[in-house]
């Protein structure tokens, strides 16, 4: 077998906020990432909220775009953690209070995004089952009992997502 050994790169070191200069760029580049990546965030929500599914989903690779560069920008920020903390302690907090905003603003994200979830998922359950009584054969015991249907009875839903 002539398997070659792959090559793994090294990931780049995260620079470090050594200055007041540097400390106040990376404030600046995290709350940039915040306020995009938030905006993103609103208009999924908004069109989510609207029932446009499929515009919404149109916003995936710009959404994982702006999670990356918030990610990286917080890998900056956990490096710099240390000069941040004994040098720009003010600006800490600010990155501090502007964060439990965006905290706050990506949980009203996700509980509309779980809550389209849940109804969806109530509409292709009652269709299923809508299907299934339909389906099955109604038959009764000797006692006049409704007889319970074996599992051959029971046809499965399949749905097209490519629709």
């Amino acid at each position: 077998m002539n398997a070659q050994p792959q090559r793994q790169q090294t990931p780049a070191p995260i620079p470090v906020a050594s200055s007041p200069a540097d400390a106040r760029k990376l404030a600046e580049s995290l709350m940039d990432a915040m306020n995009v990546l938030l905006a993103v965030i609103e208009r999924e929500t908004e069109l989510v909220r609207a029932g446009k599914v499929r515009e919404a989903i149109a916003l995936e690779a710009q959404k994982a775009e702006m999670s990356r560069r918030y990610l990286g920008a917080v890998a900056h920020l956990k490096a710099s953690q240390h000069y941040l903390t004994q040098k720009a302690p003010e600006l800490l907090t600010t990155l501090h209070r502007h964060h439990d905003t965006f905290r706050a603003m990506l949980q009203v994200n996700l509980t509309v995004l779980a809550t389209a979830h849940a109804v969806s998922e109530g509409i292709v359950r009652g269709v299923n089952t809508e299907i299934q009584r339909r389906n099955i054969p109604s038959t009764y015991t000797a006692s006049g009992q409704r007889a319970t249907p074996g599992p051959r009875n029971i046809t499965p839903l399949a749905v097209s997502r490519s629709l």
